[in-house]
């Protein structure tokens, strides 16, 4: 168990402190999450983490040493038996502290403290190790852009085609040449407009 840390304890003496996390301990291997404070959280982590690398083991060695820590057999045994097999394939990283709103009688910082399921992967797993945060935003709005534009390809292709059911054929270019003079003379007519305004 790790050395009490100095100074003021989360309740008290190193001996309340120690007993608390225990509680806490047994609530959460118990019910699989717990709201805490935030500061309780956090010193509730390595506490928890030892105890669930201890029952990976499984020998009685570890379940006696776990049971002098947490002192409720039927938690230590659901530890043992439920807990830590999903653990099997990951080292470390069991619980997951999410922050929530602040208490509402003294403002003090919420946490919510969980198991991590069993198909969940940390977190630097998941993001490729060369890229950016910004980068990688970069990268999803490209993606996001692109995506769109590959969807719609078809549509703009048949709102392209619909179009040119109306536009004068290739043989007349008299015509086209019509249709950009007279959008040029209406041009210069507004411009005329605004100037004499």
């Amino acid at each position: 168990m790790p050395t009490p840390k100095r100074g003021p304890r989360l309740g008290g003496s190193p001996a309340h402190q120690r007993l608390m996390l225990s509680n806490l301990a047994a609530d959460l291997f118990r019910h699989g999450r717990i709201t805490t404070t935030e500061a309780k959280a956090k010193a509730l982590r390595p506490f928890a983490e030892r105890l669930i690398t201890k029952a990976k083991r499984g020998d009685l060695h570890a379940r006696r040493t776990v049971l002098s820590r947490l002192r409720d057999r039927d938690v230590v045994a659901r530890l043992f038996d439920e807990v830590a097999p999903r653990f099997a394939g990951r080292d470390g990283g069991y619980l997951r502290i999410l922050r929530l709103d602040p208490r509402k009688g003294d403002s003090a910082r919420m946490a919510l403290v969980e198991l991590v399921a069993e198909g969940d992967r940390p977190r630097r797993a998941a993001r490729p190790a060369a890229a950016s945060s910004s980068q990688a935003a970069a990268e999803r709005r490209r993606a996001a852009a692109s995506a769109p534009a590959e969807e719609d390809g078809s549509e703009v292709a048949e709102v392209a085609a619909d179009d040119t059911v109306g536009a004068p054929e290739a043989g007349a270019p008299e015509a086209a040449a019509d249709a950009t003079a007279d959008a040029a003379d209406a041009d210069t007519a507004e411009d005329e407009d605004d100037a004499s305004a």
